[in-house]
């Protein structure tokens, strides 16, 4: 027969601290970035790369341009004209680089 000892502790938060699940809290990450765009930079600040990494390893990847295009119903707006910037809807392009991060950064 195994034996155990049961415990109780009382653990004090700190006022201004709270607990919350692990879901509640990539729920209220989600909300933070919903209604938000990116700009280019926005984007290279987020995932520590150049402009020209970006595009050859995700933008212009023919299979994630599919996804990725507003022309294809993506959220990513790819300019037309010189000039024109570069536009990405912030929770689904954040959605996208983790749901795709092995593939991207593996060569």
């Amino acid at each position: 027969m195994e034996q155990s000892i049961k415990i109780q502790a009382v653990i004090p938060i700190p006022e201004d601290q709270i607990l919350i699940e692990k879901v509640e809290l990539e729920r209220l990450k989600s909300l933070e970035l919903q209604g938000r765009y990116w700009s280019m930079q926005d984007l290279e600040e987020r995932i520590n790369k150049k402009r020209e990494w970006i595009k050859e390893n995700i933008l212009y990847k023919p299979k994630f341009k599919m996804i990725l295009d507003v022309n294809n119903g993506g959220f990513v707006y790819y300019p037309e004209k010189k000039g024109q910037n570069w536009s990405f809807q912030a929770n689904k392009m954040a959605h996208f680089l983790d749901k795709n991060f092995s593939e991207i950064f593996s060569s």
